[in-house]
C-alpha cells in the first residue's frame, strides 16, 4: 500500500474496524496492512515477550516452528497463557509437512497449522477465509438453550452464567454444536462447519477440539452436556 494510502487509512482508524495479524517472521511483520472494505488487517511482529501492547481487537499469530529464544511450540504455551491473545486463532508455521509436527502444534495449543515460508497473499488469504467464515450467515448474537448461553458475536459461551474457557476453535465447534442440538455430527460435518475441509489430517484432529471442549466443559460441570457416540461422532445433549 503507498505511503499515502497509509496515511489515508491510519486517519480513518477512528471509522472503521482492526484485525491484527501478528508473526514472528520480522520479515512478514512488515508486510503492507490490507483495506477490506471498513476492516483493516495490518501485520505486526510479535516477540517472545508476546504483544507490547493490550490487544482490544481480533487477533491472528503466526508462530514460526525454530525461534532464537525458544521453541515455537514453547511459544504457543505462552500464548495460550497470555491475557492479551488468548483468545486469538493461532497458527503454527511449520518447516515440513511432518504429522508427528502437526500433531505436537495442536497439543501445544496452535488451532492449525501451514507449511513455511509464508508471503503475504498465503497469509491473507487463510486469515480472509477463517475472518469471513466466522460470519458466514452473520449467526444469532446469541444462543440460548436452557442453561446454556453461546454469545456469537463477543465469542463467549456460559453454562449457568460461568464462563466456559474456551479457545476459537473450541467456541466455533460449541456454536455449531448448540445450533444443531440432540443430532449425531460426523467428523467431517464439524471439519466443514470450521471451514477446514481440504486441511490434512483434519478429521483426526477433531478429537484434539473435542477433547478441548469437553475440558471446557468440565470446567463448569457441563462435561454431560457433550456424548461421544463411537464410530458415528458427537452429540451436545440438550433439553
Amino acid at each position: 500500500m503507498p505511503a499515502a494510502g497509509i496515511r489515508g487509512v491510519s486517519a480513518a482508524l477512528g471509522e472503521m474496524d482492526r484485525v491484527s495479524i501478528f508473526t514472528t517472521d520480522r520479515a512478514a511483520a512488515r508486510f503492507a496492512p490490507f483495506l477490506d472494505g471498513a476492516t483493516l488487517f495490518g501485520f505486526e511482529l510479535l516477540p517472545t515477550s508476546g504483544p507490547g501492547r493490550m490487544v482490544d481487537e481480533p487477533a491472528w499469530a503466526f508462530v514460526d516452528w525454530v525461534l532464537d529464544e525458544l521453541s515455537g511450540l514453547e511459544m504457543c504455551r505462552r500464548l495460550r497463557a497470555d491475557p492479551r491473545v488468548r483468545g486469538a486463532h493461532l497458527t503454527m508455521v511449520l518447516e515440513r509437512n511432518d504429522g508427528e509436527d502437526r500433531r505436537r502444534s495442536l497439543m501445544a495449543g496452535a488451532d492449525d497449522y501451514a507449511v513455511g515460508p509464508l508471503d503475504r497473499q498465503t497469509i491473507l488469504s487463510r486469515v480472509l477465509a477463517l475472518h469471513a467464515s466466522a460470519r458466514l450467515h452473520n449467526p444469532a448474537s446469541l444462543i440460548i438453550a436452557g442453561d446454556l448461553q453461546v454469545n456469537a458475536a463477543g465469542e463467549q459461551a456460559r453454562w449457568r452464567g460461568r464462563l466456559i474457557p474456551l479457545r476459537p476453535n473450541e467456541f466455533r465447534l460449541l456454536r455449531f454444536l448448540t445450533q444443531n442440538p440432540n443430532r449425531v455430527l460426523s467428523r467431517q460435518e464439524l471439519v466443514d462447519a470450521l471451514g477446514k475441509a481440504g486441511q490434512p489430517d483434519c478429521l483426526r484432529t477433531v478429537d484434539v477440539w473435542m477433547k478441548r471442549l469437553r475440558f471446557g466443559l468440565r470446567s463448569v460441570d457441563a462435561a454431560r452436556l457433550l456424548r461421544t457416540v463411537h464410530g458415528r461422532g458427537y452429540v451436545l445433549d440438550l433439553p
